[in-house]
């Protein structure tokens, strides 16, 4: 997925985490706890595409329109931006053990007010909760694992963030489908994850203060004290000479580019090498996003039912392999990132996208072309309830099921006893629905019966799985990697925001650009976005794999282009 990040990690750190583990479980805990941070990322992130499908039965102006339902998806985001951004100050202020306890706060507090909402502007606020708390978790539960983490399996806790992010969206599925035929279905889907919020804070409770924290506040034995818990008698010493070597860094640093963001970030921009990486850094991010993957996390179940399958129940059972596969891809991710290189996979990754969402252009413009053709005796079937659009067009033998669908018209699809046949465009009510649901006929509003739909399934899974290794992870990577060392806290802020705000533009826009160009033509937007991406990152970003900051350093002051440096390995090389 898609926001967040995951440390690489190779498979001897994986061996090290898991004997360090089994002899000290504290450090397990630690991780695990300050983890739920990622779950409830992830789980927020799955769960509103399900409930989205029956907050538009329950609230008939949210199924009218759809820059309503665009909002109630998307302000998570505008508030997770808020978040992060807030995040960073107050993980300086108060610490990393409070941050995370404000961000349970937040996600109960606005769980609850999603669950008891009794209108959907009151949706739209406990999203913004949640977001905001989203936004904080992103930042806080990685930094808080790697600073109270043994340096050796560092890379391997701060990724098990990550796997918790991408299996907090895999549940968030599970927990759709448990709840289709319970009463309140949505109220239950959204209200259920203030429950891992919860359990989060009591265990934070319980838990010490981040020891880099501590220490660089000034509290050194407090710091010592639990470095202790973590490192065996004789390390704790030499991690406590460590920790004060890289503190008196740091605030040299920052000495030298000054304490006040604006500050900050006019130096990063100021300073060549920097800037060069600031273009790679945000290219990724941006890319990541305007490949589309949130309409799919977001959107899954609904672009299911633009595929043909009606049913709320199948759509979300189809969803389930999508969040499966992301999880799926983060694990191979980890393989290989170190293995093959972080451009490689980028550019392969890329290249499968486009391929990925060409072919889904081509299905869904299929499925329209096709469509079952609307009957005049079908739609009399059901009394003097024709479409009304549809009985005053002056052209009616020509409508089929997706003209049926317009927004404008209002009215829904009641298919023939052979789906695939002429059926009845009626006026979209409950009643109506009703009625066509007794004589065992599917009641469409989204998508319409195709033998296409198969098809989106496995596209859309072939997209997971080009997309989760290498896009899906490799930018966060990238950005940990490629800016100088003074810049690296900038640096990485500016291209976390970007990620946020290009994700809140692809979530709050998807479902219009479905209304005007419908899903082939969104699809194959994103794939001229991807083929913008695949360009930029061919021409911008250099090849990371192995270097040391300062080698990445001195490529970026050259300038890196494509056509001269194939690999940054073989320019260090060269000049070694």
């Amino acid at each position: 997925m898609v926001e967040g990040g995951i440390s690489k990690a190779d498979k001897t750190e994986f061996t090290d985490c898991w004997s360090s583990v089994w002899k000290t479980p504290y450090i397990m805990r630690l991780a695990l706890s300050a983890g739920i941070g990622g779950f409830l990322f992830g789980f927020d992130t799955g769960v509103i595409s399900g409930a989205l499908l029956y907050i538009k039965e329950d609230f008939k102006e949210v199924e009218k329109k759809t820059w309503l339902q665009e909002l109630i998806v998307s302000m998570a985001v505008a508030g997770a931006i808020f978040g992060a951004a807030t995040g960073g100050w107050l993980n300086d202020r108060f610490g990393r053990k409070i941050s995370i306890l404000i961000a349970d706060v937040l996600f109960f507090v606005g769980s609850i007010v999603m669950a008891i909402a009794p209108a959907p502007w009151v949706i739209i606020i406990g999203r913004i909760f949640v977001g905001l708390g989203v936004g904080m978790a992103s930042m806080t539960s990685p930094l808080y694992i790697s600073e109270a983490s043994p340096h050796k399996i560092r890379g391997a806790l701060v990724s098990t963030n990550g796997l918790l992010i991408t299996g907090g969206q895999f549940l968030a599925y599970l927990t759709n489908l448990a709840f289709t035929n319970v009463k309140g279905t949505w109220r239950w889907m959204l209200g259920i994850a203030a429950l891992p919020a919860v359990i989060q804070l009591l265990l934070m409770l319980t838990l010490p203060e981040s020891p880099r924290w501590l220490y660089r506040k000034g509290k050194v034995v407090e710091s010592r004290e639990i470095l202790a818990k973590i490192y065996s008698a004789e390390e704790v010493e030499d991690e406590m000479l460590a920790m004060k070597k890289s503190i008196e860094e740091e605030k040299a640093i920052e000495g030298s580019i000054g304490s006040s963001t604006f500050t900050q970030i006019k130096k990063a921009f100021g300073s060549t090498t920097c800037r060069r990486a600031l273009y790679a850094g945000i290219c990724v991010q941006v890319a990541q996003q305007f490949v589309g993957i949130n309409t799919v996390m977001y959107y899954s179940p609904t672009i299911m039912q633009f595929a043909g399958y009606a049913s709320n129940r199948v759509a979300m059972s189809l969803s389930l392999i999508t969040s499966g596969l992301n999880a799926v891809g983060s694990i191979v991710s980890m393989a290989f990132v170190d293995k093959y290189g972080r451009r490689r996979l980028m550019v392969i990754s890329m290249i499968g996208i486009i391929s990925c969402l060409v072919a889904l252009s081509i299905v869904f413009y299929q499925a329209a072309a096709h469509a079952p053709a609307i009957s005049g005796i079908e739609s009399a079937h059901f009394g003097n309830n024709t479409c009304k659009a549809y009985a005053n067009a002056p052209n009616p033998s020509s409508w089929n099921c997706m003209k049926c669908l317009d927004k404008k018209t209002d009215c829904g699809f009641c298919s023939n006893t052979n789906p695939y046949a002429p059926g009845a465009c009626i006026p979209k009510t409950d009643a109506l629905e009703k009625a066509c649901h007794e004589e065992k006929r599917v009641w469409y509003t989204e998508g319409c019966p195709s033998k296409f739909g198969f098809l989106a399934v496995i596209f859309l899974g072939l997209y997971i799985i080009v997309y989760s290794p290498g896009m899906g992870t490799i930018p966060w990577v990238i950005n940990s990697e490629i800016y100088p060392l003074k810049f690296r806290g900038v640096g990485g802020g500016i291209a976390a925001v970007s990620n946020w705000t290009s994700n809140l533009i692809v979530s709050l826009t998807f479902l219009t650009l479905i209304e005007h160009l419908g899903s082939s033509g969104t699809f194959l937007l994103f794939a001229g976005f991807s083929f913008l991406g695949l360009v930029a990152i061919f021409f911008i970003v250099p090849e990371t794999k192995g270097m040391q900051f300062e080698e990445i350093e001195k490529v970026l002051q050259k300038g890196y282009s494509p056509l001269k440096n194939t690999d940054i390995k073989e320019t260090s090389d060269h000049k070694k």
